[in-house]
């Protein structure tokens, strides 16, 4: 297996983490290389559900794991996660784990901003967890942000937070009307955990770049989907970092013809979390059905996920901005009690087909799916390893994924455990 980049293909929440997990095997690194603490991937292993929000799931393997300098990290979820990862049993220690220098911090004012932004807009609220990843990324934007390697300068380190803490209480108190915040607190709260998070600090770029000379093969891992990302997603519903596989060399530091193949995960139906346009949502019997058996629930808020059919403008459009040299297509078996099932092949727009995915967030939502259908295969596959064992029906809804997307499918989940997997063409060699 060469260099390979992970990305979800649709709004998040495609199984990427249980991807990871298993190919991580194959890996001697595994990086974060963007987002924050509301994304989350869970794998299943051994029966038992693991969810982590920012540190790789390689973890799960005990493969060395970087969060790159394209993430935006809440330091105390972080120590939360490595104490909860040790209390199951798996190491999350600085021999395995390393934080870039130049990653910036979330603080305890970015969240406060955050809620209150939120609140402020009412019924226009964007769906955003509230988590602080947003207004993190504003002021790493605008030069103001507070790194990982200002810990080192804990001088440096206090001077920012008052300096910008001054700004942020007047923008709290007069714009929000709401409860301003002591720098001196942030910074007792930080000075409690600072020698907690000293050993995690590293220039994770050197260290990638070291070890691809010296022939390790590292395993990108991305967060949310490709139509959440802040330039090519469902603006303003996106999140608030650039998702796509071009992202992966520059979160993480590495050059991008280090990157050798580029993997989408996508769900068999297709679900978002929160607010958006969304042009296969079902409203009936058969979205609660899909909802239900699939257990959508977001991994991070725990919000119910919208369900719907699977959608190839969103899938191509993932093609295209990502590269694609592969599929991976997970929750096949939620589909399998279902009498028919249909793929959206473009939308129809004031009167017209459209087949490009477009940005205006009205047009998109009043795009109308135009659907093919497919019949369904009546039979439980989640016991199912064999690609050529799988009902025909099933397999001719797969080749007409691949058909329609350009892009083979390599891998196919049918169940939230490892072993049950489908190899239909490995990427481990």
């Amino acid at each position: 297996m060469g260099n390979t980049v992970i990305v979800g293909t649709q709004w998040g929440d495609e199984g990427k983490g249980k991807i990871v997990d298993l190919l991580s095997e194959h890996a001697d690194y595994v990086v974060r290389f963007q987002g924050g603490n509301n994304a989350g991937h869970t794998m299943v292993v051994n029966g038992k559900e693991i969810i982590s929000h920012l540190i790789p799931s390689g973890i799960i393997q005990q493969k060395k794991c970087f969060i790159g300098n394209g993430v935006v990290v809440d330091p105390f979820v972080l120590l939360e996660e490595i104490d909860y990862l040790l209390s199951n049993n798996i190491d999350a220690s600085p021999d395995l784990l390393k934080i870039s220098n130049r990653a910036h911090l979330i603080l305890p004012y970015h969240r406060l901003i955050d809620s209150a932004r939120e609140a402020k807009k009412g019924d226009k609220k964007i769906g955003t967890t509230g988590r602080g990843i947003g207004p993190c990324y504003e002021d790493k934007a605008t030069r103001r942000g507070i790194r990982f390697c200002d810990l080192l300068d804990i001088e440096l380190f206090k001077d920012k937070v008052r300096t910008i803490v001054e700004e942020k209480n007047f923008y709290l108190e007069r714009y929000f009307k709401t409860d301003t915040i002591n720098p001196e607190l942030i910074i007792d709260q930080i000075l409690q955990i600072k020698d907690k998070l000293i050993p995690y600090i590293a220039d994770v770029s050197v260290i990638l770049f070291d070890g691809i000379q010296d022939n390790k093969t590292i395993l990108f891992e991305g967060a949310q989907g490709t139509h959440l990302d802040i330039e090519h997603g469902t603006y303003p519903f996106v999140t608030s970092s650039s998702v796509v596989a071009g992202n992966a060399a520059n979160g993480s530091g590495v050059g991008p013809c280090n990157l050798n193949e580029i993997i989408g995960i996508v769900k068999a139906y297709t679900t978002r979390v929160g607010a958006g346009p969304f042009a296969t949502e079902l409203f009936d019997e058969i979205g609660a059905e899909i909802q239900k058996t699939g257990s959508e629930f977001g991994a991070t808020t725990g919000r119910k996920r919208r369900c719907g059919w699977l959608d190839m403008v969103v899938l191509k459009n993932a093609a295209r901005l990502n590269s694609l040299t592969g599929l991976v297509i997970t929750k096949l078996d939620v589909l399998d009690d279902l009498d028919e099932i249909k793929i959206c092949t473009a939308y129809e727009y004031n009167g017209k087909q459209i087949s490009d995915f477009p940005p205006e967030i009205k047009v998109l939502e009043n795009c109308t799916p135009v659907y093919e259908s497919h019949p369904g295969w009546k039979q439980d596959i989640s016991g199912i390893t064999d690609f050529n064992d799988l009902p025909e029906n099933a397999k001719r809804y797969l080749a007409r994924v691949e058909e329609l997307s350009g892009v083979k499918i390599k891998i196919v989940s049918v169940g939230p455990g490892r072993e049950a997997t489908i190899i239909k063409e490995s990427i481990f060699n």
